[in-house]
């Protein structure tokens, strides 16, 4: 299926123009990825037959999601794909390519260009995995990662800018170290876009189906298209729903094909795992009377001495950080609050992680 360069667009065989963008699809051998005319029988630049491809490199990870998904994701997303079917997430697009990768491969050939592909799948998929992102879809010497679908996270947005700066050190560091031919040389680039998804089926071997709105997928690919080597590049969507853990310097707007007005864009500069949420009062508070005096109730009841410990769960959006605002505002004036931290995107391999940070911040209390 030939792809489209300008949109990313997968083509039915055969295909001579996008069916999307229009643009014309040029023919690239599967082996080196030099382009090809449609009467060659054989690459002109390493030889391989234009009949019957050979394994793309890297296919043994791009078989199928499962075969590259970590377990203990697979197995949240399975157990939950019934439910999500159907429903809207907002969600993360990231788009992440190798630089010059046509280049590459003629100075490389195909083994080495295999090797090359393999190492960076493998670097990357790991950062996105790390921060709990998912793997739809490969695209000859890239990838898509969406974060927020199959698993929900209200910091969605945050995950992908902290995944994208961990591909890219991931990939600078190694390069001393690597004995994979050209990898010093490797040079990447990512576009972040962030929107609205609706969830489509989910089958056995995790792949996803989803529909997205608006130009949600489109823009990241456009961005990442845009972006120079090294460079990481966020829409204006991503960086509202960051919430302030994204760190950026803003460039002038540019007209990308396909976006009908011209793209304001933010070259991500660095980003934190700890975003400072805020909940605000600015609406009425409604609906949570029960939990808000079941809370205060224990505060009495710690008072007299049997205290405790409080976990409260929810959905993200759910509104925990809204009720938390609203019992700390209802207690009485010589109850002591202590600090509040807010857990870290990668905190599940450290459970105590931020209790040792609270009891290490401050040994004494703030009364409210």
């Amino acid at each position: 299926m030939p792809e489209c360069t300008s949109c990313r667009l997968q083509n039915p065989a055969g295909a001579r123009f996008c069916s999307h963008c229009g643009a014309h699809l040029a023919h690239v051998c599967p082996t080196c990825g030099v382009a090809v005319t449609a009467e060659q029988r054989f690459c002109s630049a390493c030889g391989a037959s234009q009949g019957i491809a050979p394994p793309a490199a890297g296919a043994e990870l791009a078989q199928t999601p499962a075969n590259y998904t970590p377990p203990h994701l697979a197995a949240r997303i399975l157990a939950d794909r019934q439910v999500l079917r159907g429903e809207k997430k907002q969600v993360s697009v990231l788009f992440c390519d190798i630089v010059e990768s046509t280049v590459l491969a003629g100075e490389l050939g195909p083994e080495g260009m295999h090797a090359l592909l393999s190492e960076f799948f493998t670097r990357g998929l790991a950062e996105v995995h790390h921060f709990e992102g998912t793997v739809n879809q490969f695209l000859g010497d890239g990838f898509m990662a969406i974060f927020g679908a199959p698993l929900a996270y209200e910091d969605h947005a945050a995950r992908a800018g902290l995944a994208a700066i961990a591909i890219r050190n991931a990939i600078a560091a190694s390069r001393v170290s690597s004995r994979i031919a050209g990898w010093r040389g490797v040079q990447i680039r990512i576009g972040i876009n962030s929107g609205e998804v609706v969830v489509g089926a989910i089958g056995d071997d995790l792949r996803m189906d989803y529909t997205a709105a608006g130009d949600t997928t489109h823009l990241a690919a456009r961005l990442q298209s845009a972006a120079a080597p090294g460079e990481i590049l966020v829409g204006k969507a991503t960086l509202a729903a960051a919430r302030g853990a994204l760190e950026v310097e803003a460039l002038a707007p540019v007209s990308l094909k396909g976006i009908a007005e011209p793209v304001i864009r933010y070259r991500l500069l660095h980003a934190r795992e700890h975003t400072n949420r805020t909940a605000y009062r600015q609406t009425p508070f409604v609906g949570r009377e029960v939990e808000t005096n079941e809370l205060l109730e224990l505060v009495r009841q710690a008072e007299l001495g049997r205290g405790g410990v409080i976990e409260i769960e929810g959905e993200p959006g759910a509104g925990k950080s809204r009720l938390m605002l609203e019992f700390q505002a209802r207690l009485p004036a010589l109850v002591p609050v202590w600090p509040r931290d807010i857990a870290s995107p990668t905190g599940i391999s450290n459970p105590m992680f931020r209790s040792s940070n609270l009891c290490a911040s401050s040994s004494r209390p703030r009364w409210n």
